[in-house]
């Protein structure tokens, strides 16, 4: 089996043509014709990824971020990025990225984890993308099986999202229903989770000051890139031992998490 084969099964799911223009999804190192030896899943792929790759014996890491974004003019090692390129290369490692094509399907997406994480049910597309259909776009939008009371919920999300801490806004004193979730960076996202009369938004990587955007018309719940998109990890392996169970398929055990917690 060659590496295009595990290729061919992620993009029948999360097809390259569905990520933002702004993306670098794809193959980015490596040759997909190459007999595959193994696979290592992860989120970012770090010098460390690729030491675990080749101590696994896995030619091919699947990440959900691209390890490159924008052109490298030199490769000198003089930053992380060119350091795992540099590495992945001398080691034959192959690095493949699912990301926004991934962020932007319903089934099978990084969203539909989430959904599945917190208990959401009949979920769908909170910002479909033009000319692509109801099932493509950003975020989900989805129903808790009851209302919770807002504290309860965030301490619920914190719980089964694993996170060591939740930013929010201010609690309004109303319960938790319909929920707006978007894994990463989502708060371009929250005038889509207010038309939609959310109760709650769950994302990552909001500013200061569009903490104010809410309004008090819903609960902002930040709870971290990362760990927003921690189990995509999971769903990626699952994807694939649905086509090759007996293949060396492997989680990695590092946790690439650049932000801490006091």
């Amino acid at each position: 089996m060659t590496i295009q084969a595990v290729i061919s099964v992620l993009e029948a799911v999360a097809p390259p043509h569905l990520q933002e223009s702004y993306d670098n999804a794809g193959l980015i190192v490596g040759d997909a014709s190459e007999a595959l030896t193994g696979v290592l899943f992860c989120l970012d792929s770090t010098e460390a990824i690729v030491e675990e790759a080749i101590a696994l014996g896995c030619n091919l890491i699947v990440a959900h971020h691209p390890i490159v974004f924008r052109g490298l003019k030199r490769f000198n090692g003089s930053n992380y990025v060119e350091r795992t390129v540099m590495k992945a290369i001398r080691s034959h490692v192959a690095i493949y990225a699912v990301h926004t094509n991934l962020d932007n399907v319903h089934q099978n997406g990084v969203n539909s984890r989430i959904a599945e994480k917190i208990g959401l049910l009949d979920t769908r597309i909170l910002a479909p993308k033009p000319g692509a259909g109801s099932d493509v776009g950003a975020g989900l939008l989805g129903h808790l099986s009851q209302p919770m009371e807002e504290a309860a919920f965030l301490r619920h999300v914190k719980v089964q999202m694993q996170t060591a801490c939740v930013r929010h806004t201010a609690l309004r004193g109303r319960p938790v229903q319909t929920v707006a979730i978007c894994g990463g960076a989502g708060s371009v996202l929250l005038p889509e989770a207010l038309r939609a009369g959310a109760d709650a938004f769950v994302t990552a990587d909001f500013k200061y000051h569009e903490f104010f955007d809410a309004e008090n018309r819903l609960v902002i719940a930040d709870i971290g890139h990362f760990e927003s998109e921690q189990f995509t990890i999971e769903l990626l392996c699952d994807i694939l031992r649905e086509k090759f169970s007996t293949f060396a398929l492997h989680l990695t055990k590092k946790n690439t998490n650049p932000v801490y917690y006091l």
